[in-house]
């Protein structure tokens, strides 16, 4: 196990320095470039040479990429062209607000999704399995940004049962050291914060989390009518084990294999940031970070940012691969 885990670390190298270029000349590709969408009615042709000067974007491309991977391998991922913080600064600020984000959406899938697709396919054909079919298509169609609002609008603006935007309420004041507003409430024992910020999240999380659970239902689904009908858990049956046991040990255990891969795939792409949904919510994350940095071609937060977000996907499924020998003792890694 722990060669597998250094030989994919050691693979992570190559891959992030091919991605590295790849994104590199993406973003310089991009029309417009961040003189002009900074610069707006004020950008004639001379102060577009001189904002271009200032920040080496007159220089060849090949040089502007040795430049950067330069200071990049030296932990320094420059400044933002739009307000001058640090790159870094900027995606620790809005980092776990993501974090957050993501992991409160995918708890939402799982534990909805697992037992809704185990129920279905144990119940293979009946009304429960075709509502369930029927329902996870529409949560796969329906649109992220469109589901928000409509959450937003019943529960928030009709109802008034959640609040509408932000991650905590501006009344509380807590301290966030670590910027991951549930942990510091926790650690501070601020509990009227800690239910303010769960609050806060439960409609972003419910909105971010349609897709992935209709996924992850649709799979335990696939997964678990293909595994009882396995023949250990044929035997098993036959044994006399109870229905229980059997469905607890054989069927469920196996079939988290193809579940935990899915469950890691969208954990990764949440991420990678929630636009639409922090958007909709107001909730300052990676994703209104990036989208805010593509409108005013801010390199150097587009390319930290997605290197930093690349990262996070690849140690994310590596953590899914562990999973197999944690799930399967079977399996081994050579």
């Amino acid at each position: 196990m722990l060669r597998f885990v250094v030989r994919r670390l050691v693979l992570l190298v190559p891959i992030l320095v091919g991605l590295s270029i790849l994104v590199f000349l993406w973003i310089h590709a991009l029309p417009g470039g961040p003189a002009i969408a900074l610069l707006g009615e004020r950008a004639t042709p001379q102060s577009v040479a001189q904002f271009r000067h200032q920040y080496g974007l007159d220089r060849p491309i090949y040089s502007q990429y040795f430049a950067w991977a330069k200071t990049t391998l030296g932990g320094d991922f420059g400044y933002s062209i739009e307000d001058r913080r640090k790159v870094t600064t900027d995606f620790w600020d809005r980092f776990p607000a993501t974090v957050e984000l993501a992991l409160s959406a995918m708890v939402v899938a799982i534990l909805l999704g697992i037992p809704l697709g185990f129920l279905a396919a144990k119940r293979y054909g009946s009304w429960l399995d075709h509502s369930s079919l029927v329902a996870s298509l529409v949560g796969i169609s329906t649109p992220v940004f469109f589901l928000a609002i409509v959450l937003k609008y019943i529960f928030a603006v009709r109802l008034h049962w959640l609040p509408t935007v932000g991650r905590i309420s501006v009344l509380i004041d807590t301290p966030h050291p670590t910027n991951f507003y549930v942990l510091d409430a926790i650690v501070e024992r601020d509990w009227s914060a800690l239910w303010d910020v769960i609050q806060h999240l439960v409609l972003p999380a419910l909105a971010l989390g349609s897709i992935p659970l209709a996924i992850v239902a649709r799979i335990t689904r696939a997964a678990v009518l293909d595994v009882q009908n396995e023949d250990y858990v044929r035997t098993a049956r036959a044994k006399g084990l109870a229905p229980r046991i059997v469905d607890r040990r054989h069927v469920l255990r196996n079939a988290l294999l193809p579940i935990s891969t899915i469950v890691g795939l969208q954990t990764g792409f949440l991420l990678s940031g929630a636009i639409l949904t922090e958007t909709v919510f107001a909730r300052p994350g990676v994703g209104t970070w990036l989208a805010n940095a593509i409108s005013y071609r801010d390199y150097p937060v587009l390319e930290a940012g997605i290197l930093f977000l690349s990262i996070l996907f690849v140690l994310v499924n590596l953590l899914v691969d562990i999973s197999y020998a944690i799930i399967n003792p079977r399996i081994r890694y050579g």
